[in-house]
């Protein structure tokens, strides 16, 4: 009998389960619908009791503030801040949220976010997400690199190789975002060097060439998967491997995503034996990036997985 493989899940809050069911509890059906009819409980709430619960872990913070702010309506952390003034968890929810949005909604909301991300770096002095919220600002303001840098500072000084930092930046550092191939390469390779042995920025080097396919690809389609079969990338991606996924690290929240990272390099690497591993630990979770660069990427992803996941 053949074994019976996962469903597929691709959903921003990755295997978070915690987070996913703090945003099932928030969805407006939920709320229309009735789960809780009666009850006095604010909106917010269970928002509320993840971030406390999640507390000075700050990886698993940036994630879920990031995720949060993205799924919920903007009013949800408009009234928590404004329920509770005083409230951090309230104040660094509002700053990303107010930042995810202020780009599109003009020159006051940009204001208004930027003083939302430095009231909550008050409010949270040891946290580095109000940081991170004001670099995601900057970038949709297209803010030269250079002015960015240190507001990302402010951040790795708070929590030294913090994984959404560097991947932050690195998409700041790509020539589709605000820098060029060479400042995005450099970059990759001297934070993979000096990174501490197990940490995940062992992979920033490959999530530097998976930038730098999209890259050409937008530029000339044809042959920008060549990237994929230089010493180089083979050497990003062996090192990947044996610092990284061969070692017992200890997980992280994003986890998902460098694996699915990882997954697609071998893949378009033409190592799919070595994918099988990557692919079992993954499960049932894709992201949409990488597998986006690929024509038909569900499809593409359970081709791979079925066939040599394990």
């Amino acid at each position: 009998m053949s074994r019976r493989r996962p469903a597929l899940l691709i959903r921003p809050e990755l295997d978070d389960r915690a987070l996913h069911s703090t945003l099932e509890e928030l969805r407006p059906g939920r709320q229309l619908h009735g789960l809780g009819a009666g009850r006095t409980r604010p909106p917010w709430e269970p928002a509320a009791d993840l971030l406390a619960e999640t507390g000075p872990d700050w990886d698993r913070r940036v994630h879920r503030v990031a995720v949060l702010a993205r799924a919920l309506p903007a009013s949800v952390s408009e009234r928590w801040a404004a329920a509770r003034p005083g409230d951090g968890d309230a104040l660094v929810l509002r700053a990303w949220a107010r930042s995810v949005r202020a780009a599109g909604e003009g020159r006051g909301a940009v204001a208004e976010a930027e003083r939302a991300c430095l009231r909550a770096a008050e409010s949270c002095p040891r946290d580095p997400t109000p940081w991170l919220a004001l670099l995601e600002l900057l970038h949709s303001l297209a803010v030269p690199a250079h002015e960015a840098v240190p507001v990302w500072s402010e951040a790795v000084t708070r929590a030294p190789w913090h994984r959404t930092a560097y991947h932050q930046l690195l998409r700041y550092l790509s020539p589709r975002g605000h820098g060029t191939v060479a400042d995005m390469l450099d970059f990759a390779a001297q934070t993979a060097a000096r990174a501490p042995y197990g940490s995940p920025l062992a992979l920033l080097p490959v999530a530097a060439r998976v930038e730098l396919v999209a890259h050409r690809q937008r530029q000339t389609p044809l042959g920008a998967d060549g990237h994929w079969h230089e010493p180089r990338a083979a050497e990003e991606v062996t090192a990947a491997l044996s610092d990284w996924f061969e070692i017992a690290a200890a997980p992280h929240a994003e986890v998902v995503t460098d694996l699915n990272l990882l997954a697609f390099a071998l893949i378009r690497s033409r190592r799919p034996a070595q994918a099988g591993a990557v692919f079992g630990r993954i499960g049932p979770y894709m992201t949409p990036q990488p597998w986006g660069l690929l024509p038909d990427p569900e499809r593409t992803f359970l081709y791979w997985r079925d066939r040599f996941g394990r």
